[in-house]
């Protein structure tokens, strides 16, 4: 062992698979890609994401008490570049993205008929760590594509993945089957 840089070490952590939050709230609604989620527990299922408070998804997912985790594809790269760097404040994600919102059936927030994955969830408690606030999510139901395919990832330069879009700060793929 080797002490190292804080980078450095988070570096070794790829892939890391990209989840989406998704909030609506009196009408308005917003998608901000996410790297940290986790299952918190079996029974009752929970997950946890980590949003930053100056994420319009933070301040929609705090009023409205529940938000829809979904899990991107391969064919999501560019939007999820987008969703990340635009707001939502200001711009319809969903329509500047080509993306379809459909109806959930226990939560306002909409699930995204694209994604490989989506689960509709209910904040049971939130906590904040540091920079960003931790959103714990009671799931109330879970929908998985048709067909799903690969999730996309957060990638480094290593030969196990295949690079679907790389810019400046990020650099999107999937695990190479």
């Amino acid at each position: 062992m080797r002490e190292t840089e804080l980078q450095a070490f988070w570096k070794q952590l790829r892939p890391e698979i990209v989840a989406w939050a998704v909030a609506e709230h009196d009408g308005a609604r917003s998608i901000c890609p996410l790297g940290w989620t986790m299952r918190t527990s079996g029974s009752p299922a929970m997950m946890a994401i980590s949003v930053a408070p100056t994420r319009y998804t933070h301040e929609l997912i705090e009023r409205s008490g529940e938000f829809v985790l979904a899990w991107p594809g391969r064919d999501l790269a560019q939007a999820t570049l987008f969703c990340g760097t635009t707001s939502g404040r200001d711009t319809d994600k969903f329509a500047q993205a080509g993306l379809t919102a459909l109806p959930a059936r226990e939560v306002g927030a909409p699930l995204v008929q694209e994604c490989v994955a989506n689960l509709e969830c209910r904040v049971a408690g939130q906590l904040t760590s540091g920079d960003h606030t931790i959103f714990v999510g009671e799931i109330v139901a879970a929908w998985l594509a048709e067909a799903p395919g690969p999730l996309l990832c957060l990638v480094d330069e290593s030969d196990g993945y295949e690079t679907l879009l790389a810019e400046e700060r990020y650099r999107f793929g999937v695990v190479r089957e």
